[in-house]
């Protein structure tokens, strides 16, 4: 069998060398006729013919003796079993081998995939694998070994869920030989009995799908997440099914029309592109059906845009928005900030004058190698430079993000609960955000994420030292949930023993920060009545007896007989746009606009009374600063607002919390436009890192 590709919306495979990554591999193509085909391949067993042609599209100039001695013996060992469905118990290591071999993977790897069942189930041993193949497919065939004694259900030992992730992350190969094994056995789940069916299903569904989504296989992911809808959710999968053949049957097909015209306007552009039509799976259908209710021909699939180089993608997509009506919400650039599992590509969306809307993926011919086949596609990561040997040793590889956070949780979790804990709500994840640091620099982060999580994703357990965040410039609370796209700066105190708060727990939602944490408060037990003595110690406090009350600038009030009194709650001076709302006693309180309480007032039908500032200049104000504490800051605080004409009224410093030190001053200036120049001249003291105008406790008329 080939390794072409199979496109269903457009007649011909794709076009190019044999070399070239295809736009979608067929992985459904094995069975036992094609596995033991007759036709004989020089020393080469007719029956590894297939997997050698699939190879050698990605790998010209493999050496193919590894592969032919590892059949000899895998098939040596194996004959006499047989599989439940009949067949002989060589056709599985042949089928999960050939798997790997239509998505990339190098020599070493394919070898190891052959001999992967024979020491668990056959007089082989790993000593005669090293003596026969080497240390490095003895390695993987141990670590699948491994992996087969693992309990993945409900009540596997989080220990042992543990070595086997740690195993993936030390070699990935070896859970891409899994992923590719438990792939085939989907196939042939069939022979078992129902319920055995729905309970390998939903480990799959649980456990390996989300680790093939971090490992970037998505080839193998989108086939396992169908095999699985189909045995847990039978009626849901039939009415997609129905549904994706009603839409084949179509005479007209929008999305093929939409494709023409790409390919036109590129033409056009002398861009060198393939343009295919790339079929939604089931499960994707069935997604966007529940999206969008009753779905239209272009929501089937998407159009695929394959060029040569990173600059010809934007090259495509500026043809794209110039000459056809894109849909701009849908634009995301993953080539400039790649996905964690390692994914790159323009993704966009043109409309017709119709409404028919067709998503279009814009990537290189490497990136989609990637993009389908993830961590398998890298060949060999422990492969030392020509240039630097490793003298024998493993060399330390490249990898995916993800994984290389994944041995840091397991050596820092203080157990393995903790560990598996976090680890499985980090796998339910399968949407992320990026958020920019100030430097120009990118964090990876899970949907939901807070402020917290970015501080122990940029500095590692150095993030219990940090007080505060900046999103988009403004100060913000470390539970601040980050949105895509957000510039996040973290404000780090000056005292290196610093400690992390109990509550962060409530913000944290990655392994990385919620481990962290957890471990620094189990070796830390007095930190929780040190945390309550401060939080006592910060509370607010009521102010002191003959506190002089702030005089009311002119207001003019549009209603007879009514005085003025400024509201405590949002601190209004001029020349602030105000509003006013009537109280008791003929009082009409005065609101910024775009106070709180306005808008609830509003909403509670309260009516509003006109109110604007008279011909009076001088204002009071109540400013609130945060800052580092430091030796002389308030002295070098009060001079730099005596420079700016602030006449100091009253003034309150609570205890420092974590180094943090919060002022509150309420200060009264000659001419309220001074006000800008005065905050401004505070953050401007070395120390302070915000000033804001007072904001309401409990905000209320």
């Amino acid at each position: 069998m080939s390794a072409e590709a199979t496109n269903p919306a457009t007649p011909g495979s794709v076009a190019g060398p044999a070399a070239r990554w295809r736009a979608r591999i067929d992985l459904r193509r094995l069975g036992r006729a094609a596995l033991l085909g007759p036709a004989a391949r020089d020393r080469l067993p007719d029956a590894i013919g297939h997997v050698v042609d699939a190879h050698r599209a990605h790998h010209p100039s493999a050496d193919l003796e590894p592969l032919r001695r590892a059949y000899v013996l895998a098939e040596s060992s194996h004959r006499g079993q047989m599989r439940k469905s009949g067949e002989p118990y060589i056709t599985h290591p042949l089928a999960v081998t050939l798997i790997l071999a239509e998505l990339g993977a190098e020599t070493t790897t394919l070898t190891a995939s052959l001999l992967h069942d024979t020491v668990e189930d056959t007089d082989v041993t790993l000593d005669q694998v090293g003596e026969q193949f080497g240390e490095e497919v003895r390695y993987l065939v141990d670590g699948v070994t491994k992996l087969e004694k693992v309990d993945y259900g409900a009540a596997a030992e989080p220990e042992t869920f543990r070595k086997m992730l740690v195993a993936t992350g030390s070699d990935v190969r070896v859970m891409s030989i899994k992923l590719a094994d438990r792939l085939h056995n989907m196939r042939t789940l069939g022979v078992m009995r129902p319920e055995k069916q729905a309970r390998i299903a939903k480990v799959t569904r649980d456990v390996l799908i989300p680790l093939a989504e971090r490992l970037g296989v998505q080839a193998l992911k989108t086939e396992l997440e169908d095999l699985v809808f189909a045995i847990l959710h039978p009626e849901e999968y039939e009415h997609t099914r129905e549904l994706i053949v009603d839409n084949a049957s179509r005479a007209d097909d929008p999305l093929a029309e939409i494709a023409d015209e790409v390919r036109g306007h590129l033409r056009e552009a002398d861009i060198q592109a393939e343009v295919l039509i790339r079929p939604r799976h089931f499960v994707s259908v069935h997604r966007v059906s529940r999206k969008r209710g009753e779905l239209r021909g272009a929501d089937f699939g998407r159009l695929l845009v394959l060029v040569n180089e990173d600059a010809d993608c934007y090259g495509v997509l500026g043809e794209l928005h110039t000459c056809m009506t894109p849909v701009v919400s849908e634009f995301k650039d993953f080539i400039a900030v790649p996905k964690f599992n390692l994914y790159q590509s323009l993704h966009t969306a043109v409309a017709r004058a119709d409404g028919q809307v067709a998503e279009v993926l814009i990537r290189t011919h490497q990136m989609h190698k990637v993009a389908e086949a993830g961590v398998i596609a890298l060949g060999n990561p422990y492969a030392p430079a020509p240039d630097d040997p490793a003298d024998g040793e493993r060399v330390d590889p490249t990898k995916p993000g993800w994984l290389s956070r994944l041995l840091d949780w397991q050596e820092a979790a203080p157990d393995p609960d903790t560990f598996w804990s976090t680890l499985r709500e980090d796998l339910a994840q399968d949407r992320e955000i990026t958020v920019f640091r100030p430097d120009g620099g990118t964090l990876g982060l899970p949907e939901g994420a807070t402020c917290v999580d970015a501080a122990y994703a940029q500095y590692g357990e150095d993030a219990h030292a940090c007080i505060g965040a900046r999103v988009n410039g403004r100060l913000a609370t470390l539970s601040t949930v980050l949105k895509d796209g957000d510039t996040v700066q973290l404000l780090m105190g000056q005292d290196p023993a610093s400690e992390p708060s109990r509550e962060w727990l409530e913000h944290a939602h990655t392994p990385a920060a919620r481990i962290a944490i957890q471990r620094w408060l189990a070796t830390h037990p007095e930190a929780d009545a040190s945390e309550e003595r401060d939080r006592r110690a910060s509370a607010p406090r009521p102010a002191p007896e003959g506190a002089v009350a702030p005089p009311t600038p002119d207001v003019v009030v549009d209603q007879p007989g009514a005085t003025a009194r400024l509201a405590g709650c949002c601190t209004p001076v001029p020349p602030d746009e105000v509003t006013g709302f009537a109280v008791r006693g003929g009082v009409v309180t005065v609101h910024r606009v775009e106070c709180s309480a306005v808008a609830r007032m509003k909403s509670g039908g309260r009516a509003e009374v006109g109110v604007r500032w008279g011909d009076t200049s001088e204002c009071r104000v109540t400013l609130l600063a945060e800052s580092f504490g430091r030796p002389h800051l308030l002295a070098d605080l009060t001079e730099a607002m005596a420079l700016e004409g602030a006449e100091i009224v009253s003034a309150t410093i609570e205890p420092p919390d974590r180094q943090r030190v919060k002022h509150s001053y309420t200060v009264t200036l000659p001419d309220a436009a001074l006000l800008p120049g005065l905050m401004r001249a505070m953050r401007n003291v070395p120390g302070v890192y915000d000033v804001s105008r007072a904001q309401p406790q409990t905000p209320g008329a």
